[in-house]
């Protein structure tokens, strides 16, 4: 209960829940109760929060808008610290436009859209947050957020607020240190050109467009579910593999695009997991290829989803 009255002085009452169903905090719908469930609105709040977690010995995960997220059914024993709508703010200021890490990428593309800068329009239907985007270099249709990306603010374990280039994060196809470092993502800065805004919006809706005809956007899922194996696209190995339509109890290989595990309806982590796992043996043992997942998961155990 101390852990509890604590978190409460930082953000308020109002702003921490206890046993919170974690399936209606990620786009999966999935995911048992996260012990607490805080959403703080200042970058002082998640520092102190990281702070009394740390001294409490209290395990902490620090997530979006859940865009990229796997929980297990029996939840996670720890804090849940969500930074999303509290802390959203984004502008633009001459070629440069500044997000706070619980923008979500789409309002980020459109400011820069608003202000005639162009360079990203493909992140224009990526669902995360920029946090998470930073976080594992989030890309789509040829770009990728260190190609835009001039610098960002982090907050290290020890409390420390640092300005980090994206050379100095080390991003590289769906990686940065920021997960080996723990690094809480807080802001972060883009430098764009000047471009026609009837053009970029034409490119945002043409992508857009394509979303929609070949992404299950109609059901929950994480997005993309594996990384792109070097010379090789995930869905068409697994298609390939003659896994498309795939099931495993309300978990599904969606029947639009391969590339993507979809929540059907009543799924849970498990058959999610066991899926994920079927997926990459079948793939392996027919092509030789080692399929990573691109979702991160929590509220498991190593075992659980080792392969």
């Amino acid at each position: 209960m101390e852990l509890y009255k604590a978190l409460c002085e930082i953000s308020g009452e109002g702003n921490v829940l206890k046993d919170e169903p974690m399936k209606m905090h990620t786009t999966f719908r999935i995911g048992g109760p996260a012990d607490y469930f805080i959403q703080p609105s200042k970058i002082e709040e998640i520092r102190r929060i990281v702070a009394v977690c740390r001294e409490c010995s209290t395990p902490y995960y620090i997530m979006g808008n859940g865009s990229n997220l796997l929980v297990g059914d029996k939840g996670f024993r720890g804090v849940i610290v969500q930074v999303f709508k509290q802390m959203s703010d984004v502008y633009a200021d001459g070629e440069r436009v500044y997000a706070q890490a619980g923008a979500l990428l789409s309002k980020t593309a459109a400011v820069a859209c608003e202000a005639s800068l162009t360079g990203m329009e493909f992140a224009s239907g990526i669902p995360g947050t920029l946090g998470g985007a930073l976080r594992m270099n989030a890309g789509a249709y040829g770009g990728e957020i260190k190609d835009v990306l001039l610098d960002a603010q982090v907050l290290t374990q020890d409390g420390e607020f640092l300005t980090l280039t994206a050379e100095e994060l080390e991003l590289s196809y769906r990686h940065s240190c920021i997960f080996e470092k723990n690094y809480v993502v807080v802001s972060a800065r883009f430098a764009f050109e000047k471009g026609d805004a009837d053009q970029i919006r034409g490119r945002m809706d043409e992508l857009a467009k394509a979303r929609r005809e070949k992404q299950p956007l109609e059901f929950p899922s994480a997005g993309s579910t594996f990384k792109r194996p070097e010379g090789y696209f995930a869905g068409k190995l697994i298609q390939d593999a003659g896994l498309k339509g795939y099931t495993v109890g309300g978990a599904q290989v969606s029947e639009k695009h391969s590339g993507f595990v979809i929540n059907r309806g009543g799924a849970t982590a498990e058959e999610v997991v066991f899926l994920i796992k079927q997926v990459q043996k079948k793939v392996m043992k027919q092509f030789n290829v080692m399929m990573q997942p691109e979702v991160r998961f929590i509220g498991f155990t190593d075992t659980e989803v080792r392969e």
